[in-house]
């Protein structure tokens, strides 16, 4: 999903997030690359392109996105934050053997615990690790 100029600019404006060439090139790295990645990969993608990019400026753009509700963090793993600009409901499954992260549909209606109805959810996440077609096809 390509996403212009212009479109990304109006999104920032309405959330209330500085615009510049970088977060732009962050978001619409993101945007077309549905993979999950983690702000390193995105700096290391990015890095040819944007000679003066930083690590913390790819943190502080994500953190950024991520309070503006533009993305999401997806921590399957304890020691690896990785990124969604989708943020609406849905759950992840990460493969032990290749390490891709799939996205797949979950009615979240069905996961209200009786036993939280008197609490407020702020966050829900549905996460599942096992092997994928791909990597069971190759054994």
């Amino acid at each position: 999903m390509d996403v212009s100029t212009e479109v990304l600019m109006d999104i920032f404006k309405n959330r209330g997030i500085r615009s510049s060439y970088t977060r732009m090139r962050i978001m619409g790295y993101m945007a077309a690359n549905r993979n999950h990645p983690t702000a390193d990969e995105i700096y290391s993608r990015l890095i040819e392109e944007i000679p003066t990019l930083s690590k913390t400026t790819v943190y502080n753009s994500l953190n950024a996105f991520v309070e503006a509700g533009l993305a999401r963090v997806v921590t399957i793993e304890d020691n690896e934050a990785r990124y969604d600009v989708d943020v609406s409901d849905h759950g992840h499954f990460k493969c032990q053997s290749c390490g891709r992260i799939f996205d797949f549909p979950v009615d979240m209606d069905c996961i209200e615990p009786k036993a939280l109805e008197k609490f407020r959810i702020n966050k829900r996440d549905v996460y599942f690790k096992g092997i994928c077609p791909g990597c069971l096809d190759n054994k």
